[in-house]
């Protein structure tokens, strides 16, 4: 979940995966096998995200934590995270939906 959690974060910000690897000092290839889940991202990369989104590297790992546990306040949890992960989604469909628009645009 991880690597979801990374594309989203990417695309919330409305950056191509080009843009974020000139930012962070990765290649593309790189960059496209952990958001496809081929690689598990290092904690340097990890931190690179905390650092290029100012987002606290602990906010990153909760979305990627496993929550299976059947106590109360893990199943709060993995609600608020799913809500979190699904409102990202959308982000990042409406973004390529606007995307797509535009590449239509030019065409006609």
């Amino acid at each position: 979940m991880i690597n979801q959690a990374l594309r989203l974060i990417r695309t919330y910000h409305d950056l191509s995966q080009t843009e974020l690897c000139s930012e962070i000092g990765i290649s593309n290839s790189y960059l496209s096998e952990i958001e496809s889940e081929k690689k598990q991202p290092s904690l340097e990369i990890l931190q690179k995200y905390s650092d290029e989104f100012d987002i606290p590297l602990s906010s990153i790992l909760f979305f990627s934590e496993n929550l299976e546990e059947s106590n109360p306040s893990d199943k709060i949890k993995k609600k608020i995270a799913g809500k979190i992960i699904s409102i990202l989604q959308w982000n990042e469909e409406r973004l390529n939906a606007k995307e797509a628009y535009k590449k239509k645009t030019k065409i006609s």
